[in-house]
């Protein structure tokens, strides 16, 4: 690893430890030639997930896009931050698990609307109001009687 200090590319580890739930491992190294003391992380190169959309076109997967969805259909409810930031890395995680480097945009939304009915009904309402794009007050009601005839099972 080459030193910022002195650009030397000698440097031994001091220490090791695993951050962001054994994702990372931050190393503390110093540079053999100056002794200057720095910080890396290193962390498993993942392969993009390509999440194709409705209309046909293609971007990468994007969990702060998915959370900031999240965070608004949750607008003044009891639902904290914590809970939905788990919510998008347990999707991301079963999506990743599925060994795909694509998925329609359908499957994401569906996923996401399965574990937000379960933390708050009316997020969930919200959320798939603007996702399903409900035309009129009438495929309004149809899915809140799915939703209460799924609650009733």
């Amino acid at each position: 690893m080459k030193c910022p200090a002195c650009h030397n590319n000698n440097s031994r580890v001091l220490d090791s430890r695993p951050v962001d739930e054994g994702k990372s491992i931050r190393r503390r190294r110093e540079c053999e030639a100056c002794s200057y003391r720095f910080t890396t992380f290193e962390k498993v190169e993942e392969s993009p997930l390509i999440v194709v959309k409705k209309e046909g076109t293609r971007e990468e997967f994007n969990r702060d896009k998915l959370l900031r969805g999240l965070i608004k259909a949750c607008e003044k409810r009891p639902v904290a931050l914590k809970q939905l930031e788990d919510l998008v890395s347990e999707v991301e995680k079963e999506l990743r698990s599925n060994g795909v480097s694509e998925v329609k945009s359908e499957l994401v939304g569906e996923m996401v609307m399965d574990r937000l009915a379960k933390v708050d009904e009316v997020a969930y309402v919200r959320f798939a109001s603007v996702y399903r794009q409900f035309k009129d007050i009438n495929v309004f009601i149809d899915e809140l009687k799915e939703l209460i005839k799924k609650e009733q099972s």
